[in-house]
């Protein structure tokens, strides 16, 4: 669950943020800006105009270094640098070299700003806070960079647009820069600015296990003084915002200590949130926890007692379940437990998955954390639904329960039965992992409610690993079966088909030898067609001019299919017929390829053939390529 929630927020992230981290290793080359969206190449120094951003700005410049023009070929062009720097609602593009100084940037941003460079902190610096004497080459940036300015000495803006500002601020995106501090390790996270607090310590208990209420915060702005105040109205920096977060030492605090924590917003979260699994520690029994909870999300029963129709029973608990637990769980098998028993059991061997049971009780101080939290966590819900056929049933009403075990001692046995039977309430809810074995069906394991997400995919895969080897035993005897009754009829058929096929191989073989002749008597008349043309028009060209000629010569560079050359002198006034027929006395008749020039790119085949180089514009030099007319 951690790990997937971490990705789905970095996949949030700003997209000139991720373009700046894949920059920051893949070194740019010179002059060439990569696209954000990988496929395309941009020429030129300037900054793309389309680079996303995560959020509209309501305004945006560009600013530009002027670079003089070398009068002359230097080894080395100067690197241009692209800096996109953020601030407040503004976008600010600024080009130069790679020689110029961060003082310099300063000096533009404040043409464009109208921010003194006294008044203004320029971050975003991998390698931290530069001065401004700073050689850009000397931090050896990529070709992209982002950028941010923060003005601490400068008020905000007035108070009659603080609503209009308010509102852009919601639609921003902020990055959250969190320090875990046991373990030291840096999380960057994207929220919107129209998430609350609440919900920034929430996604930080997935990442660090950290319940909320035991989180110990540093960085929170003091005008940020509830947890369901949205982020744009916090107080927060943007785009970048540092926080550190750890676990508070004890659960149970003197009021010495929470008044010195108090002098600190938000140092500790009062919030509790969803973290049920700590409430021993704070002396409350947790029947009363899990109960309340329990309570609070029991809107209607699972499943209606005394159901006629075990389909229509199973809608209403996954209607219900839904409803409290959301939409990512298990797909519940609609239908009897035998019509499951025939979708997982009996169908060819290779088609066959293991059936899972989840069976539900409402009364059980476990049901809504293992609900909630190990049956809903996408990787269980992800390997059910590639490996099992899960059905469910609800044990809370006593007919209910009394309808399960007949069907358990029918299905299962009456050892099974008597073991569902003898669990305690708080034992449940339960898992039965059930395998069908030839003529029986057997109960590979029975997973109580008091477990963890961990635990339970190992429980799971345990079993697959065993109905894996089950499986690959019941392909090869189903195999083996079908083989041996194909063998007969197979042979038999092949018998009869022998000496047609044999015939008929014969037969096609005589007609391929025949076909195979002809086409290749044919080809042979027409390369010797072919040869005698070439050779006579290579005889009928006029002797190939010196370089120094009195008359003007073109020179022309023809390059074929396979990519060879053709280099041959012609004089000027040569009709283009002339290089027609060399270029068909090298094996390319002009009934066959088209001679075509690149710029302006045009089929010179279709040119009178009775004009001169000079008058088809082939003076004083030409390259032209070959081309198999369709």
């Amino acid at each position: 669950m951690m790990f997937l929630k971490s990705k789905f927020q970095l996949q949030q992230l700003p997209a000139h943020y991720l373009q700046a981290a894949i920059n920051g290793v893949i070194p740019q080359e010179n002059g060439i800006l990569q696209s954000d969206y990988g496929g395309e190449t941009i020429p030129g120094p300037a900054f793309d105009p389309s680079h996303p951003a995560s959020a509209p700005a309501p305004s945006s410049s560009s600013a530009f270094r002027p670079v003089m023009p070398s009068r002359q070929i230097v080894e080395r062009q100067p690197r241009m640098l692209d800096f996109r720097v953020e601030y407040r609602d503004r976008n600010v593009d600024v080009v130069l070299e790679d020689s110029c100084t961060v003082g310099e940037i300063k000096q533009i941003l404040e043409n464009e700003l109208q921010i003194p460079v006294s008044k203004m902190l320029l971050k975003g610096w991998k390698t931290g806070d530069v001065e401004d004497s700073t050689v850009l080459k000397s931090l050896h940036l990529p070709k992209n960079n982002s950028l941010y300015v923060l003005t601490p000495d400068l008020p905000p803006p007035s108070s009659s647009s603080h609503a209009g500002a308010l509102q852009e601020s919601l639609n921003q995106n902020f990055m959250l820069i969190i320090t875990h501090r046991e373990v030291q390790r840096e999380y960057n996270l994207n929220f919107s600015g129209s998430s609350t607090i609440q919900e920034v310590k929430r996604n930080v208990y997935d990442l660090t296990s950290i319940p909320v209420r035991h989180q110990l915060w540093e960085g929170w702005p003091t005008s940020a003084t509830d947890d369901s105040m949205c982020l744009a109205e916090s107080g927060l920096s943007y785009p970048c915002h540092r926080l550190t977060v750890g676990r508070r030492s004890s659960p149970v605090q003197t009021r010495e200590q929470s008044e010195e924590q108090s002098t600190d917003v938000h140092m500790v979260s009062d919030s509790d949130g969803d973290d049920f699994e700590d409430a021993s520690e704070f002396g409350v029994d947790d029947g009363e926890v899990f109960g309340m909870a329990s309570s609070a999300l029991r809107k209607s029963p699972m499943m209606p007692e005394n159901a006629e129709n075990e389909g229509d029973a199973l809608l209403q608990f996954t209607a219900e379940f839904s409803s409290r637990y959301g939409d990512c769980h298990p797909v519940f098998f609609i239908g009897s437990l035998e019509a499951a028993f025939q979708e997982a059991f009996y169908v060819k061997a290779r088609d066959r998955k293991l059936l899972a049971i989840y069976l539900h009780h409402d009364e059980s101080v476990l049901t809504n954390v293992f609900c909630s939290q190990m049956l809903c966590a996408e990787s269980i819900v992800s390997y059910l639904s590639q490996n099992f056929i899960t059905w469910a049933w609800d044990l809370t009403k006593d007919a209910n329960r009394a309808r399960f075990l007949t069907m358990c001692n029918r299905h299962f046995g009456s050892v099974v039965a008597q073991t569902i039977r003898t669990q305690k309430t708080d034992q449940f809810p339960l898992f039965l992992i059930i395998m069908g074995k030839r003529s029986s069906n057997e109960v590979l394991n029975v997973i109580q409610g008091n477990t963890t997400v961990d635990e339970l995919m190992m429980r799971l895969m345990a079993a697959m690993e065993i109905f894996t080897a089950q499986q690959q035993e019941d392909i090869k005897d189903e195999d083996e079966r079908e083989a041996r009754e194909n063998v007969k009829r197979e042979q038999d058929e092949a018998y009869r088909l022998s000496l047609e096929a044999d015939r008929a191989k014969r037969e096609a073989h005589e007609r391929e030898m025949a076909e195979q002749f002809r086409l290749e008597q044919i080809r042979k008349e027409q390369e010797e067609e072919r040869e005698a043309i070439r050779l006579s028009l290579e005889q009928a060209l006029p002797p190939e001019p010196k370089e120094e000629n009195a008359e003007p010569v073109s020179k022309l560079r023809i390059r074929t299919p396979s990519g060879e050359f053709l280099e041959r002198r012609f004089l000027a006034s040569n009709k283009l017929q002339i290089v027609f027929d060399f270029v068909a006395s090298k094996g390319f008749p002009w009934d066959e390829f088209k001679l075509l020039s690149t710029f302006p790119r045009r089929d010179v085949t279709q040119l009178d053939p009775n004009k001169s180089l000079l008058e088809v514009k082939l003076f004083p030099q030409e390259t032209l390529f070959l081309e198999a007319k369709e």
